[in-house]
């Protein structure tokens, strides 16, 4: 058996190893799941803080004085040239940049505000405000929306709940201002991707539209295009814009003030790039469309038949627009209502803008029918 190997014995370590290789995944074990939790704390302490607005407006850093109604003078106040229809209320708006920042216009028709931006928009009726609006860029890249309700006494403004205020200014004739709540500002900001309205290349561009209806004087200091990237508040804006600042390409004044009217109040909801796309009808003017492309408006509204009917809709009003016929353009009809199944817009107003009745029938009269059934219609000249 010399030269045989010996049996082979049983490994009487491994009784003593097989603990330590215990101790040691377990050490490893508690070490894993301490970086595990150490990451979390981590990846918790990165994420995003949403905030909730806050119950008073004073809160929300507007004013520097708020019983003298002092607004903080850092913030700064502007007026879009195509403001929103919102049943004859003065307005006042403000927007305040965090510090050191500045919006990136790259993009002339969709600009990208800085985390931190906040904007506030005044309504008052009768002398009185009525009501102030909120939004703020919060850190996860979502817009916060609020809205405040002035008492009678005006020395305080307390937040509306988010199903809105019903009768908050009396206007007769059993017609009221209602205050949006949160899902009412959604459905008008969140149907563009921009989100922000009234601040735009269009709306502050220095070659502002004198026949536009409801325009404001631009308050001091001015705000504009050249205001924004002369003071470093807006870059990247192309220098193209500088050159030649954005304008409704309207053939005659009446239609540059018709398409501007329609852009300020109807595009953020009938647009190329928010959830009504699919419609194909847009009204929102593009800062860089194709050259000799015209005003989406005019592509998409002028001669275009509507999709479905709505109870009160004229029987024989087919198309969105019809040339020389305003009583058969549903467009002008859905302007032309309150009826809550009708109206446009849908929500936040009570009354007909009576001027843009006019400005928008006299448009429709002034077209000239289109040439081809393909055709875009041509206008007829119509100096004022």
């Amino acid at each position: 058996m010399e030269g045989a190997a010996a049996p082979a014995l049983p490994d009487m370590r491994e009784p003593r190893t097989r603990p330590r290789a215990l101790a040691a995944v377990s050490v490893l074990a508690a070490t894993a799941l301490l970086a595990l939790a150490l990451l979390g704390n981590s990846a918790l302490a990165r994420r995003p803080a949403v905030k909730s607005a806050p119950e008073l407006l004073q809160e929300t850093g507007l004013y520097a004085d708020f019983a003298e109604h002092r607004v903080d003078p850092r913030h700064l106040e502007f007026s879009p040239q195509y403001p929103l229809w919102s049943d004859g209320a003065a307005k006042k708006r403000w927007i305040s940049l965090p510090a050191h920042a500045a919006i990136n216009g790259s993009n002339p028709d969709a600009w990208v505000f800085p985390v931190g931006t906040r904007f506030w928009k005044e309504f008052s009726f009768g002398g009185r405000r009525i009501e102030t609006r909120f939004m703020e860029l919060q850190e996860d890249g979502t817009w916060l929306y609020a809205t405040y309700a002035w008492n009678a006494d005006q020395d305080e403004a307390r937040l509306v709940s988010e199903k809105g205020q019903a009768r908050a200014y009396d206007f007769g004739g059993g017609r009221s201002h209602f205050i949006p709540g949160v899902n009412d500002c959604k459905s008008c900001h969140q149907g563009h991707p921009a989100q922000v309205l009234g601040f735009s290349a269009l709306q502050l561009s220095p070659a502002r539209d004198s026949n536009a209806i409801h325009g404001e004087p631009v308050p001091a200091p001015g705000v504009d295009l050249n205001y924004l990237v002369d003071n470093k508040l807006l870059k990247r804006l192309p220098q193209a814009l500088r050159d030649k600042p954005p304008v409704i390409q309207g053939a005659t004044p009446v239609e540059r003030a018709a398409l501007g009217y329609l852009h300020g109040n109807c595009s953020h909801c009938h647009n190329d790039a928010g959830s009504l796309r699919n419609l194909g009808f847009s009204l929102r003017h593009v800062e860089s469309p194709a050259a000799g492309t015209p005003e989406r408006a005019m592509a998409t509204a002028v001669g275009r038949p509507v999709k479905g009917h709505v109870p009160g809709q004229a029987p024989d009003a087919t198309l969105r627009v019809e040339a020389q016929n305003p009583e058969r353009s549903v467009l002008l009809q859905r302007m032309n209502s309150r009826n809550p199944i009708v109206q446009m817009p849908p929500v936040a107003t009570a009354m007909t803008d009576e001027e843009a009745i006019r400005l928008v029938t006299q448009w429709i009269r002034d077209l000239e029918p289109p040439a081809s059934s393909a055709g875009v219609p041509r206008k007829t000249a119509q100096p004022e």
